[in-house]
């Protein structure tokens, strides 16, 4: 019977690797054992030391950044993929045609969902398709693609699920939708290249400095707001943004800014629309007493709060509940309902029709 000196010693416990929210808004934990030789954040932002030394300053961007490095080796390379995206006059044949098509070619459909819009006759479609024994480059099926494409008069697009699309987030001072969507992307809940964090105040230059990404803090006033715009879409082309996100950026853009980035400028939109446009939104429910609020994730355009909406959610309210209560479970809807429009977007399922969209699953 073993004694108690002869039995193995207990393993140290289970360090955190990374606390997702910084001070002052991370949740205690155990500090690390003496014998572990591993860099960890704690509370007052150093890293824990071996028994006897001391801690020193931490690099918040590089723990971050070596963090996702070694998610990334765990989860393994991304498989290559390709999503094709077409909308056409609906008729027969085009499900087959499409999937001939790579059938010819090597390919194998992973996944394929199609809609038809009944008063308007068009067909949409989005096709994911093998390219491990394609036989055609990357950059020539959508030249091989074309006889078909002009025998639907399609209008297609490709995208590759390897190549992540690079991403800006705009915010103001409101930190819920900006501190969710940089610990999804922290943790690769959403497959995008983060280019840099713009803002119109300073509040989050020490976010954004522990989970590694760049921050451009640009003032505005309304005799600025022109300069500035002019300066913030420069920040986006220096960084080679193809998707801009507003999160809860209290700015109004003008339609040469929405002009430069089309179906490409998401906004979360703290009603759900069309009702209550512009500012204050929860107050104006509570004054007409509604029974549940919502949220939109939409297109920004040049008209405001009119794009095409991509995702949508709800939550039932009283007459119990105050403004303050409406904003708070506002909010909770704003930062789902947003990543979930991301998603989309990052996963190349949404199709833009007219003034609407259709978003397969």
């Amino acid at each position: 019977m073993p004694t108690a000196s002869s039995a193995p010693p207990a393993a140290p416990p289970r360090c955190l690797v990374f606390p997702l929210i910084p001070t002052p808004f991370r949740l205690p934990h155990q500090e690390c054992p003496p014998t572990h030789q591993e860099c960890r954040l704690s509370l007052s932002g150093e890293f824990g030391a071996p028994s006897g030394g001391r801690g020193r300053r931490a690099e918040p961007g590089r723990a971050v950044s070596e963090h996702r490095a070694a998610g990334a080796a765990t989860l393994g390379a991304v498989p290559s993929n390709a999503v094709l995206l077409l909308s056409c006059p609906d008729r027969r044949g085009i499900v087959a045609a499409v999937a001939d098509f790579v059938a010819r070619h090597g390919g194998n459909i992973v996944s394929a969902e199609q809609h038809t819009d009944p008063p308007s006759g068009v067909f949409f479609q989005r096709v994911e398709f093998e390219l491990g024994a394609f036989d055609v480059d990357r950059d020539e099926i959508l030249g091989a693609f074309e006889p078909v494409r002009a025998r639907f008069e399609m209008a297609a697009s490709l995208r590759f699920t390897d190549r992540r699309t690079r991403v800006a987030i705009l915010a103001s001072r409101q930190p819920h939708c900006l501190y969710d969507l940089l610990s999804r992307w922290h943790t690769d809940e959403l497959p995008m290249e983060l280019a840099v964090v713009v803002s119109n105040h300073p509040d989050h230059a020490e976010t954004c400095a522990f989970f590694g990404v760049d921050y451009v803090h640009l003032p505005v006033t309304p005799e600025t707001k022109p300069t500035q715009e002019a300066a913030v879409l420069q920040v986006l082309a220096e960084r080679e943004v193809e998707l801009v996100v507003l999160a809860r950026y209290m700015q109004i853009l003008s339609a040469g800014f929405v002009g430069r980035y089309p179906d490409r400028v998401i906004n979360i939109h703290h009603s759900f629309l069309p009702a209550f446009v512009g500012a204050r939104p929860y107050h104006q429910a509570h004054e007409r007493g509604v029974k549940i609020i919502g949220v939109t994730a939409h297109y920004a355009t040049a008209s405001l709060d009119e794009g095409p909406i991509i995702e949508q959610d709800v939550v039932r309210v009283s007459h119990r509940d105050a403004p303050e209560d409406l904003v708070r479970k506002g909010r909770d809807l704003e930062v789902v309902v947003l990543a979930r429009a991301m998603r989309a977007q990052l996963e190349h399922r949404v199709l833009v029709f007219g003034r609407k969209t259709v978003v397969f699953e």
